[in-house]
């Protein structure tokens, strides 16, 4: 597995591709069994997989439950990345958000318990919370990192002002936010602050949520408990105009021999040295094929007729419902 670094601070060495957990424990249908998840996840390390991702919120809680008991084996050679900043009622019962110091550290201590760590490797701030300072934040983080609880200081969905005003009081190691070839906001303004600042990227929904993998057509329904069946862009229209793109991919993937999900995150891999995608899957095979999406090589040629493609398509339907596109630090 080839390796990527994440920040240029003493930055923090991952495998080019990490691994969204969240989708073992909801968001994509039912729950499975859990003793498959756990060979599942230990089957990643096996591959060369270095970079888990999980949250608080996941489940809630259950992911990290999950996680923390699948890679306790094999605890140094992972880097665990976990996220705070939400708010739970006594039921655990998501609430709104919360990045207030006193949250903060309450946070760090669940996740710690529940990941069956010392230190968490990489803590993102999950969703900037409006009320509070983000510099309280990031010097919350660094005290943290100070007592040997934490590694690195991470980012979810920030804006360009809050990550240069966090990053001036705790270096940032990594912003994570959506990007694909499905999704390409993040290179208008947040990409250039990366690279000043030395900022690693952590892409999620690299495949679009299944949408880049080709698997998905204008007949495709999603069940109860699956997010993209409330979800603007998968909606059936947008839906069946979207596929426009995937059919460019396709082309592509067609010539070159190898799947239109390796075409896509081959792409996300070309933008910068510094991205490093976490597709989430549940299944061996898929992770065996995003796995060798490493190894493709894409010519001056194929990256134009990709970003061509991509340009030439407008993606129809918002990224989020109204209500979680609030949450979002544009």
């Amino acid at each position: 597995m080839h390796t990527r670094t994440l920040g240029t601070e003493n930055g923090l060495q991952v495998s080019a591709l990490g691994l969204g957990c969240m989708g073992m424990s909801q968001s994509f249908g039912p729950r499975p069994p859990r003793d498959e998840m756990i060979s599942f996840l230990r089957a990643a390390v096996d591959r060369g997989v270095t970079l888990f991702d999980t949250a608080e919120v996941y489940g809630p809680f259950h992911n990290e439950e999950l996680v923390g008991e699948a890679v306790a084996p094999v605890r140094d050679r992972v880097a665990i990345a976990t996220k705070f900043g939400f708010s739970f009622d006594a039921d655990g019962k998501q609430t709104g958000v919360s990045s207030r110091p006193e949250s903060i550290r309450a946070a760090v201590e669940g996740s710690l318990r529940r990941l069956r760590v010392d230190t968490i490797d990489l803590l993102y701030e999950h969703r900037v919370d409006p009320a509070v300072p983000i510099e309280d934040v990031a010097g919350t983080v660094s005290e943290l990192i100070t007592a040997g609880k934490v590694r690195h200081f991470g980012l979810s969905e920030a804006g360009v002002d809050n990550i240069r005003r966090a990053h001036a009081v705790q270096p940032v190691t990594a912003l994570q936010s959506e990007y694909s070839l499905f999704w390409r906001e993040p290179e208008d303004q947040i990409l250039p602050v990366l690279a000043e600042l030395g900022i690693g990227f952590v892409p999620f929904s690299p495949l679009g949520r299944g949408f880049l993998t080709g698997q998905v057509d204008a007949t495709t329904t999603f069940g109860e408990g699956d997010i993209r069946a409330g979800l603007p862009r998968f909606e059936a229209e947008a839906l069946k105009a979207n596929l426009a793109l995937v059919e460019r991919i396709t082309a592509v993937a067609e010539r070159k021999g190898v799947t239109t999900g390796q075409i896509a995150l081959a792409w996300l891999l070309a933008q910068q040295p510094w991205i490093v995608p976490i597709p989430g899957t549940r299944r061996l095979s898929r992770l065996d094929e995003n796995l060798a999406a490493t190894e493709v090589e894409l010519t001056p040629n194929d990256l134009t007729e990709l970003d061509v493609a991509s340009r030439s398509v407008q993606v129809q339907g918002d990224r989020y419902p109204e209500a979680m596109q609030k949450m979002i630090d544009r």
